[in-house]
């Protein structure tokens, strides 16, 4: 069985450490600079540490759901110790981290997750199977906003929330956009942007995002407008409707929105599954072999880095 610790436990981290508790794997520690967070280890009979590099001793995997800005130097440290990491996203505040992480995961023969939750969850799966039969896809429009919390300081709206429509609009289509074009707001911060939007050319299609920490209301949704139907999804409910329609110069045909048959999942329990059964299998098989569904893509925080460069630019830029 699986030896598995969690590293940060804030909010997030406690999700992680709920979830896992009910997995096939042996819960055996948790990390935090907060010595409060003692008490929660003795809830859940495990050991606590307030350093991170003790716990890497006694166990075979990690999550890590510490801020941003501290991803890198702790991944690192745990990949060197050989141990299998699931990080949560972004995997750190830069591209060249993010490659350089990927390198150490390869050849230290170790599996190397990131929190792209939206790769388990049901209605964005359900998506990638319809998408093969709508007909070529004209554009897509993401949200990822909210003001349900004051907004994080170790990375702005772009790099923390943007990735993830980012990752399922690549995810999904299996493409991955040319060119970027952002503006962005420092309501809050001169250094860091709390809304954007991005618009992205991935030459078949385009794409837009916005992002925002002062939105009213909470909005995980995207619309897919393509030849035969338009496609409503909302991933945070987990619904998907379907709107059958063909627009020409002759006439308009379109029939009765359809609303898709979901089973809602919990992502994050089935990632963390996921991921416990790909370290069970890299005990007995090169890891380097195995297929990884959560697998890092360095693109989508180059093109992160990008959007910031270009909304204060004023210009488009090349994503190579």
């Amino acid at each position: 069985m699986v030896k598995i610790g969690v590293i940060g436990v804030g909010k997030w981290g406690k999700n992680h450490l709920r979830s896992l508790a009910t997995l096939s794997c042996d819960l055996v520690a948790i990390a935090d600079v907060d010595p409060a967070q003692k008490k929660l280890a003795k809830e859940y009979g495990i050991s606590f540490f307030e350093d991170y590099k003790q716990l890497i001793e006694h166990v075979d995997a990690v999550t890590v759901t510490t801020p941003t800005d501290t991803h890198y130097t702790i991944v690192r440290e745990c990949l060197k110790a050989g141990k299998h990491v699931l990080v949560e996203k972004p995997i750190a505040s830069t591209s060249a981290q993010s490659k350089q992480l990927v390198a150490l995961a390869q050849k230290n023969h170790c599996i190397l997750s990131v929190g792209y939750l939206f790769r388990f969850n049901n209605a964005i799966t359900k998506v990638q199977e319809l998408i093969k039969n709508i007909g070529e896809i004209q554009y897509i429009t993401c949200r990822y906003i909210h003001s349900t919390k004051p907004p994080r300081r170790d990375a702005g709206a772009i790099l923390n929330l943007a990735v993830h429509p980012l990752d399922i609009i690549n995810f999904i289509t299996g493409k991955k956009p040319r060119r970027v074009a952002a503006q962005k707001k420092n309501l809050l911060s001169k250094e860091l942007e709390d809304s954007a939007v991005l618009l992205l050319d991935y030459k078949d299609f385009f794409a837009t995002i916005e992002v925002s920490c002062t939105h009213p209301e909470k909005k995980r949704d995207m619309w897919i407008i393509a030849e035969k139907e338009k496609l409503y999804v909302d991933y945070f409910f987990q619904t998907i409707t379907r709107y059958p329609l063909t627009v020409t110069y002759e006439k308009v045909e379109g029939g009765e929105p359809l609303q898709e048959s979901l089973v809602p999942n919990e992502p994050l329990k089935d990632e963390l599954e996921y991921f416990i059964n790909l370290v069970q299998k890299a005990q007995t098989s090169d890891a380097a072999t195995l297929s990884n569904k959560g697998k890092e893509d360095p693109s989508i925080i180059l093109a992160c880095e990008l959007s910031i460069k270009s909304a204060e630019a004023g210009k488009e830029m090349m994503i190579p």
